[in-house]
């Protein structure tokens, strides 16, 4: 069964696995508003339909996405809890089912943060990871702030996080938020066929154990999200970010002299 609510964000169901496809390449898979609505109303149908027992997410084999569309999102800035993304981030962390991920070339931003509610994720070689919100004036989401650490450690999350710095596939397996790394064009045959493995199996069973692994950062994490949100929205209408996004605009290196 395949179903478009919009064409940025394909959704496909078959054997018990619901596949998003992130279909926005001449953007680089970049995220609009719309697609985080999409995506937020994918997830809470595959909560609710028996008929799904996993969730896949993938992009293209040239890249995963390029993270938020700058110039939807300073037009449509996420001003309520129901926002779309809000509504997408607590959909993903809190999806009882299991995700897997395939992820190639860059995963920018919310590319990589979504990855952290992922169950696995599995990476082609020309993955690479980052998470810029600093250079943006901005915090991090998703949880991250609380996620990325307790992944990676603090000294390597600080390097992600404070200086922005991208890793990649190797670095990813490394630190255990990738599974494996395959030639991008088998990544996403390889996670549909682990998908299909994990719709196989007691979809009770799955979501016990999914439970139970998740449920000691489960309040933590709903917490963080929540806070970072604040911060975030509050951070978009200061002087770094607005210096950052109009240096972004102007293709220019942003000046943080003095902010």
């Amino acid at each position: 069964m395949s179903t478009s609510p919009i064409p940025e964000i394909q959704t496909h169901v078959d054997a018990g696995v619901m596949t998003l496809t992130l279909n926005r390449l001449e953007r680089k898979n970049s995220i609009t508003a719309d697609m985080y609505g999409a995506m937020a109303d994918a997830l809470e149908s595959a909560n609710h339909d028996t008929a799904v027992r996993v969730v896949v997410i993938q992009g293209h084999e040239t890249i995963f996405s390029a993270g938020n569309d700058i110039g939807d999102f300073l037009n449509r800035p996420p001003a309520t809890p129901d926002a779309p993304v809000f509504r997408f981030l607590r959909g993903i962390s809190s999806f009882p089912k299991p995700i897997v991920a395939s992820v190639c070339g860059p995963a920018v931003g919310i590319g990589t943060t979504l990855l952290l509610h992922c169950d696995l994720v599995y990476a082609g070689d020309n993955a690479a990871f980052s998470m810029p919100f600093v250079n943006l004036g901005l915090c991090p989401e998703a949880g991250s702030s609380f996620l990325a650490p307790l992944l990676m450690g603090h000294a390597r999350a600080a390097e992600a996080l404070l200086l922005g710095e991208p890793f990649l596939a190797e670095a990813a397996l490394e630190m255990g938020l990738a599974n494996r790394i395959v030639p991008p064009a088998e990544a996403n045959a390889l996670a549909q066929r682990q998908a299909l493995k994990l719709a196989a199996k007691p979809l009770s069973a799955l979501m016990e154990t999914k439970r139970l692994m998740k449920k000691g950062n489960a309040a933590m994490v709903a917490e963080r999200i929540a806070e970072e949100a604040v911060s975030f929205g509050r951070m978009l209408q200061e002087p770094a970010s607005r210096e950052a996004f109009t240096a972004f605009m102007e293709k220019r290196k942003p000046d943080f002299s003095g902010l």
